[in-house]
Parts: structure tokens; C-alpha cells; sequence
């Protein structure tokens, strides 16, 4: 079988050695516009910060030396220009002589990619000005931060990349600005997750500044200046991270069917083409959840897709099962981590979403290092099965949203989810797993045993006409009366059973064992305010 693979990187190069380990037989050939095949893109924020010293450490596989391991016949510097489903031809160009060459195939991989978005405005071609894709963009973005005339930096875009540039300029001396058009940082977080992240990054060094427009960058040759639609930056450099766009302009007129550049599959990784397959950034795959067509552009989608394409051109008649939208991100003291839905992209699909958010042990709490998770769970109120994690702190989030994708993949219940045997050691977890104890946490809120209001609810004012008590392991909200858990045997002095008394204190725990208290002892109109004084400012 002669296959033709459009593209390298991750899909490209996964799909072309799976189909030669299926089987030596097959002729795979793959053209690659860039001189590098296979580079460590999700790395590129880490050279630029030195944390990753060698420059030859972000190329995964050289031309030369994955087609030696593999057997598959690698060509770059060639870039596909026209598809001809019918004739099943591809036109390709070489970059160096301009010399066009058609290429026949059986069965037809495209596998192009995307590339950094371009905003219309002026003064993108200004000297400092970067894009991060490639490894030569990280490089010569290295070479200006390490050239020390760099002082101030603009990053225009507060997704995972752009945040983790701007945290390595800031590991190099250098003092970002983070721009972004939308509402909040961190795409994939609820607003209340998001806002804690800014605040934190605030306290760290790096601003973010959300819900403002570039609309121009200027200087003398040099950058010196980014414009917004509220105020002006100084800046001896930009990095612009305001989102990728499929590479997919040379297929029109194909036939192949697409949505907003982005070519559509079904779940094998076809397209509506014969034998035209398609993967990594430039296609579309389906969300394991809403079952809703989604992009999901992604090192680890592309690999899981790339692996099972290969499989199905083989026979195998495998179904991708879905991306649920996973992330994590390293920043500035903190670590981030989400899967699935949001609780407001779960309200917009139909269910009846419940969350919770807890503040957790990490780790056993008497072990050097251990600090805490703020877990936000999500769950359908009516079938009780997990819809999303999103997870904040210094330790390691990805575990917890590692248990929550398989439970979410395997549609579990917060039922079948419960009591699961967790690793647990002090230097690793705690004895109930910080998931465990947030599923519990949840289970309770919604049999009625806690009864809370959310951050996002006591911020949009839910706790107008509650008295507020400071419930602390030691008094710490001004003007509001202070009561010791442990000294609670009966009515509380000043606290009238009727009314209505919002219970605060750190993390949230000693507020719910008061509450459990408090309405033994006749209380009936409490709430406990999730994540307490860790999570919000509260004032009496």
C-alpha cells in the first residue's frame, strides 16, 4: 500500500511508523514543508527560559534518523500545493528550486498543521517582534532576551503557551505584560478558577490584563510600543500567542469538507473523501463527552488519533473515542490542570451541572513540601456522572485530572467513582486521595448534608442577609464574630437559631464541621462558604 502523509511533527510522523511497524510492506512517504520532521513544540517556552539549555534537545528525530528507525522515505523542504481526490495526486513544491512534483498514493494522510494567527494590525513585522512555533522561532526569540537589551515585554494572548513564555522572560529578568481580547486567562477554566490563577500570577510578577484588544504596536524599526484599546505598553519585545490557524487554504476546492479551515473526520479519522484521512491541529475530532464535533489541538490528540489512524488504514475498524480537552500548565509557583467540561459550557449542553471546590492536603500534611490542591469538580445533579476537574496548586494536578479522564472516558458516576484504593504514602498523597475527598465533598453537597454557597455565588452577592462568622482555626475576619469549633456544645451566644449565618474559615473544612454542629443544635439556616478565606476576600 503506498501512502502519502502531508506534514510531520506529531500526527504526520506517528501515523507514517505505526503504518511501517504494521506492516514493512507499505510504501510511506512523507513531505514535510520545514527542515525539521519531528521538534518538541510543547518545549519551545522552556528554551526560551533556559530551562532547556541545548537547542538540539527540542528536535524529537532528525530527518535522516527517523527514516532509518521507521523505513518510511521522509522529504522536506517540499510543501504540498494541490490535492487531486480523483486522480489521487498530490502537487508539491520544492522550497529551494520552486520545482512542482506530483506524488501518487493509495491512501492519503493530511497532517499540515497550523500556524500562528497574524493580527491585522500594524507593526507586526517590527524588529522583537515574535511568533512561537517552530524551533527557529525559539531560538531567535532566545537570542534577543539573551542580547540583555530586553527589559519589557508584551505577550499577547493568555492561553497555556503565552502564559508559559511569559513566565520564562520572567525567569531571564525581564518584566511581561499578558494582553488578551477575552474575558479571563486560561481558556477551559471557569471564571472563578481563572481569576484566582491571575491574581496569583499578579503576586508573581506577571500582570494579566484580560477584556482588551491590541490594536497596534509601534517603534522606530523596533518595537517600542503595544497599542490597546484601552491604554498603551512599553515594550522592548512581543510575543504574539493569540491563537493558530489550520493550514488548510491549499485544500479548497478539494471537496473535502471543512468548518473554519479545520477539516472535518468521523471517528476513524476520515474524511468525506475516499481515503483521504486527516489529523493533528488542522483537523477536527469529537468531543468524548457532548459527542459534538471539536478542535483539539494538542500534541497528545494528535498522537492518540495518528496511532489509531494508521491502525484503521491496516483494517482494524478502531473508533477515536474522543477528546475531553485536557491540559496542564506549569506557571510561576503553581501548577494547573482541567478536563472536561466547564460548568458553564456543562449548563450550555443540557445538564444540570453541580460543582464543588475544595481546598486540600496534597500530601500528608506533616511532610516537608506539602501544600494544597483547590479542586473544582463538576457533575450532572440528575445522573450524577463526572463532567469536568479543573485543579490548582504547587504539587502534581496532573494526577488529579489523570483519575478524573478515566472516569470521565469510562462514564463514570460520582457512585462509581467513590472509595476507589489510591496510592497513598505521606510523601505523595493523603489517605483519602485529594479526588476521593473532593467527590465526597460533592456527594455531600447534594444530598443536602453541605449546604454552600460557590465563590462564584457569594460574589454575585447570593449572601446578601447572612451574617457572616468567622469560623477559622484562629479569629481572621475583621468585625465578624468569632466562634471556636471545638466549643460548640449547644446554642451559640449571639447566634440566633433563625438566622441566617454564612460560615467562613480557611479552606472551608471547619466551616462545614460547625455547620454539622450548628444544625444539631436547631440551627436551620446556614451555609458554608466553599475554599473559604484561601479562595475569596471576605468581609464582614
Amino acid at each position: 500500500m503506498k501512502v502519502l502523509v502531508l506534514g510531520g511533527v506529531a500526527a504526520g510522523t506517528k501515523i507514517a511508523a505505526k503504518l511501517m511497524r504494521e506492516d514493512r510492506g507499505n510504501e510511506v512517504i512523507v513531505l514535510n514543508k520545514g527542515k525539521n520532521i519531528s521538534y518538541a513544540g510543547c518545549g519551545l517556552p522552556y528554551y526560551v527560559g533556559h530551562v532547556i539549555e541545548d537547542r538540539d534537545d527540542l528536535i524529537v528525530n532528525t530527518p535522516e534518523k527517523y527514516a532509518k528507525l521507521t523505513g518510511v522515505t521522509v522529504v522536506t523542504g517540499t510543501e504540498a500545493t494541490k490535492v487531486d481526490p480523483a486522480n489521487r495526486k498530490v502537487t508539491a513544491k520544492n522550497l529551494d528550486t520552486g520545482e512542482e512534483k506530483e506524488y501518487g498514493y493509495d491512501k492519503l494522510v493530511i497532517s499540515v498543521g497550523a500556524s500562528p494567527v497574524k493580527p491585522p494590525i500594524d507593526g507586526c513585522d517590527l524588529e522583537n517582534v515574535f511568533f512561537v512555533r517552530t524551533p527557529e522561532d525559539a531560538i531567535r526569540l532566545r537570542d534577543a532576551v539573551d542580547s540583555g537589551d530586553v527589559k519589557r515585554a508584551v505577550v499577547v494572548g493568555a492561553g497555556y503557551i503565552g502564559l508559559e513564555i511569559a513566565e520564562n522572560l520572567k525567569l531571564q529578568g525581564i518584566r511581561p505584560f499578558v494582553l488578551d481580547m477575552a474575558e479571563h486567562a486560561l481558556p477551559g477554566f471557569d471564571a472563578e478558577m481563572a481569576e484566582y490563577v491571575e491574581g496569583k500570577l499578579q503576586e508573581s510578577g506577571i500582570p494579566v490584563v484580560t477584556g482588551v484588544a491590541v490594536t497596534g504596536i509601534e517603534g522606530d524599526k523596533k518595537v517600542e510600543k503595544v497599542l490597546t484599546s484601552k491604554k498603551a505598553y512599553k515594550a522592548d519585545l512581543v510575543v504574539l500567542s493569540a491563537g493558530i490557524r489550520p493550514n488548510t487554504a491549499f485544500l479548497e476546492g478539494t471537496g473535502l469538507e471543512m468548518f473554519k479551515g479545520t477539516i472535518v473526520t468521523n471517528e476513524k479519522g476520515e474524511t468525506n473523501l475516499a481515503d483521504i484521512y486527516a489529523a493533528g491541529d488542522c483537523a477536527m475530532v469529537h468531543n468524548a463527552l457532548t459527542g459534538k464535533a471539536a478542535w483539539s489541538p494538542m500534541g497528545s490528540t494528535a498522537n492518540i488519533a495518528g496511532r489509531l489512524i494508521a491502525q484503521n488504514m491496516m483494517g482494524a475498524g478502531r473508533n477515536y473515542r474522543g477528546a475531553l480537552g485536557t491540559a496542564v500548565c506549569k506557571l510561576p509557583g503553581i501548577n494547573v490542570g482541567r478536563t472536561g467540561l466547564t460548568e458553564a459550557q456543562a449548563q450550555a449542553e443540557g445538564f444540570d451541572p453541580v460543582s464543588v471546590i475544595t481546598v486540600v492536603d496534597d500530601k500528608a500534611h506533616y511532610f516537608p513540601g506539602a501544600g494544597t490542591f483547590i479542586i473544582k469538580m463538576i457533575a450532572d445533579k440528575a445522573s450524577l456522572r463526572l463532567l469536568g476537574v479543573q485543579v490548582i496548586g504547587a504539587g502534581a494536578v496532573d494526577k488529579v485530572v489523570d483519575i478524573a479522564v478515566t472516569g470521565i472516558m469510562l462514564k463514570g458516576t460520582l457512585p462509581d467513582l467513590a472509595d476507589m484504593d489510591l496510592a497513598y504514602a505521606p510523601p505523595f498523597s493523603t489517605a483519602i486521595h485529594p479526588f476521593e475527598h473532593t467527590l465526597n465533598v460533592l456527594m455531600n453537597k447534594i444530598n443536602g448534608n453541605f449546604e454552600t454557597f460557590t465563590p462564584a455565588e457569594y460574589a454575585a452577592g447570593a449572601a446578601e442577609g447572612y451574617k457572616v462568622v468567622d469560623a477559622c482555626l484562629t479569629p481572621s475576619i475583621e468585625g465578624a464574630p468569632y466562634v471556636e469549633l471545638t466549643t460548640v456544645e449547644g446554642p451559640v451566644e449571639g447566634l440566633d437559631p433563625q438566622e441566617k449565618l454564612l460560615l467562613v474559615c480557611n479552606k472551608g473544612k471547619r466551616a462545614y464541621l460547625l455547620q454539622n454542629r450548628l444544625k444539631f443544635y436547631g440551627y436551620r439556616h446556614t451555609k458554608v462558604l466553599e475554599g473559604g478565606i484561601t479562595f475569596s476576600d471576605v468581609e464582614a
